[in-house]
């Protein structure tokens, strides 16, 4: 009937929470009960703080424009500024 208990008995100790197929017991599920809205309530405020931080990170980050920052060359430039020069690809 409980075909996981032959093989974890001798490993896994058994809990008095947990019945004989490792599911929750209702003293386990009692014991939880005044907890359930309070974790409940905590792991949202949590989530919506890690999505209000990734959603103003996104918005700073399309806001902008990065002009300031210095873009390689492309490689058709550098081909083109090498093969007449026999730098073999060194820019001047």
């Amino acid at each position: 009937m409980y075909p996981t208990r032959r093989l974890a008995m001798p490993i896994i100790k058994r809990s008095s929470y947990y019945n004989p197929d490792y599911r929750q017991g209702q003293s386990l599920i009692r014991a939880r009960s005044p907890y359930l809205v309070k974790n409940t309530l905590t792991g949202l405020a949590l989530m919506g703080f890690v999505v209000s931080i990734y959603v103003y990170t996104i918005k700073a980050i399309k806001s902008d424009d990065f002009a300031e920052a210095a873009l390689p060359p492309k490689k058709e430039d550098i081909l083109r500024d090498t093969k007449g020069s026999g730098n073999a690809g060194l820019r001047p």
